[in-house]
């Protein structure tokens, strides 16, 4: 906020999210619940949903989002909007997150440019950032329209666990067919990788435990339930197996990483699923008991740092839009964007206020 208010940005207010951001839905007693714009019935996601529904509405160009399980693209998928998750302190943040190394900070926009624009604000330095990279004084607006032809794209439907919706699947396929006609080299191929969520859990349920315990226990008891069951959760966790899940997020983003050494970018859904029910914390209860058991193509990518995406590829037969997740390399923000942005060129975003202008 401070790199943007340097720049002249004029903030027009705080948006909505859950409690301390726990869970891929946005609803809490003090703001009732975020709904989709393009279905009040439905959920917008979240945490940082009041960011990707005024964004999507046209309420300001420009909106921040912290991720650190999927909190900006979760939403921008649900809403139909851009979404980036930078590398890993590619956006120095003050104070640091109690969720370390896994909770990044990014631009929520209805366009890549206002991202990258956004981003080249964002990542100037600050020195009360012991987190972040050195500032590169990159300009990310700089080779955004150099397209995607040559590049090698992996495409991932599954990541080869994952159950997808129809309809979603057959977005991203259309997405992936779009890349190669764009000229690039597209493969489609998993990482061949297991599902790090027991990795992801140990690292989102201590940190809440750690946030609880510093609350006076008739506060406590004003929070979110299933807010307080992760922080219990979390308190059954030794030292031993903290140190364990930080020992096998390391195997599991070194893998990623190499997968990621042989190409430019790895593309997947961004949720199997379109928006469901708003006031839920799953899409179904019966068979998910958390809100990570919906979002399993997100969390990995905070693990491993590097820098994801969630760019809108089209609606459901119901009119819910559709994100794709784009994943490049760590370090490779710009690649990122470029992809995002040819696609855009390409077919441009369909909007909240385009649709209801006729366009």
């Amino acid at each position: 906020m401070a790199r943007l208010r340097e720049q002249g940005a004029v903030f027009l207010g705080k948006t909505t999210t859950p409690e301390f951001g726990w869970k891929g839905v946005t609803d809490s007693p003090l703001c009732g619940v975020t709904r989709n714009p393009w279905n009040c019935a439905k959920t917008a996601g979240g945490p940082s949903s009041g960011a990707a529904v005024a964004a999507a509405l046209g309420m300001g160009p420009l909106h921040i989002g912290s991720d650190g399980g999927g909190s900006i693209r979760i939403p921008a998928a649900f809403c139909g909007i851009f979404g980036l998750k930078p590398t890993f302190g590619r956006v120095p943040a003050y104070p640091p997150s109690t969720f370390g190394t896994i909770s990044h900070m990014g631009p929520m926009t209805r366009t890549v440019a206002d991202a990258a624009l956004m981003l080249t604000v964002m990542s100037q330095p600050d020195p009360r950032a012991w987190l972040a990279l050195p500032h590169d004084a990159v300009d990310y607006r700089v080779g955004l329209d150099e397209g995607v032809a040559g590049l090698r794209i992996a495409y991932s439907l599954t990541l080869g666990y994952v159950k997808v919706d129809p309809e979603v699947a057959a977005a991203v396929r259309n997405a992936a067919e779009t890349f190669a006609a764009l000229g690039a080299r597209v493969e489609e191929v998993d990482p061949c990788l297991p599902d790090p969520i027991e990795i992801f859990n140990r690292h989102w349920f201590v940190p809440s435990a750690y946030v609880v315990s510093q609350m006076a226990p008739a506060r406590r008891e004003l929070l979110d339930p299933g807010f307080r069951a992760i922080a219990e959760q979390g308190l059954h966790y030794s030292a031993l197996d903290t140190v364990q899940a930080s020992v096998e997020r390391g195997h599991y983003a070194v893998a990623m990483g190499l997968f990621l050494d042989q190409y430019d970018l790895l593309i997947t859904p961004t949720l199997p699923l379109p928006a469901f029910d708003a006031g839920q914390l799953v899409a179904d209860p019966a068979t998910q008991p958390r809100w990570t058991d919906w979002t399993p193509f997100t969390y990995p990518f905070n693990l491993t740092q590097q820098p994801a995406a969630s760019v809108p590829v089209g609606l459901t037969c119901a009119g819910l839009p559709i994100g794709l997740q784009i994943v490049a390399a760590k370090y490779q923000d710009a690649r990122l964007l470029r992809a995002a942005r040819a696609l855009e060129n390409h077919r441009p975003f369909a909007t909240v206020a385009r649709l209801a202008d006729g366009g």
